[in-house]
């Protein structure tokens, strides 16, 4: 129902560009790229942001990083159980299927908090798994009740 808003997404990247930032990764200093491409000043090595929408973000949204929403019209059924509504910090690790696979057991005990909290604590894990740092992890799951004439 959504997609990923990463700087390097054809449109993303237009809108930084013209707004006068930079796409690139963060760089060695030899030169390497390391990691996923992120959004920077023109002549700056600021701000870093490896996505193209975020919130409250003054020095990115100076470049095109855009507060605006993507809203897609989804038309629900009773097979849609649940809304996994989340930050970077969840999906960059976990797919999906993954995630579907983790909320499951919880929809069927009726306990979106148990979901929530899995979903957390597999996160903080695939990051201190994967990375130094952890990125912020912030996630909403709403179990859904949909009935169809």
């Amino acid at each position: 129902m959504s997609r990923d808003h990463k700087p390097d997404a054809k449109d993303e990247k237009e809108r930084i560009l013209a707004c006068n930032g930079r796409v690139d990764t963060f760089r060695e200093p030899n030169g390497d790229p390391i990691g996923p491409a992120r959004v920077w000043l023109k002549n700056e090595n600021v701000p870093g942001l490896a996505m193209s929408r975020s919130i409250g973000d003054f020095v990115a949204s100076s470049v095109g990083v855009s507060p605006e929403p993507e809203i897609f019209d989804v038309d629900l059924n009773e097979d849609d159980k649940f809304i996994v509504i989340a930050s970077d910090g969840v999906w960059e690790f976990i797919k999906n299927e993954e995630i579907v696979n983790m909320v499951v057991p919880f929809w069927l005990q009726n306990n979106p908090e148990g979901a929530c909290d899995k979903l957390v604590k597999e996160s903080v894990a695939h990051w201190k798994k994967e990375d130094e740092v952890i990125d912020d992890i912030t996630c909403i799951v709403v179990f859904l009740n949909v009935k169809t004439a």
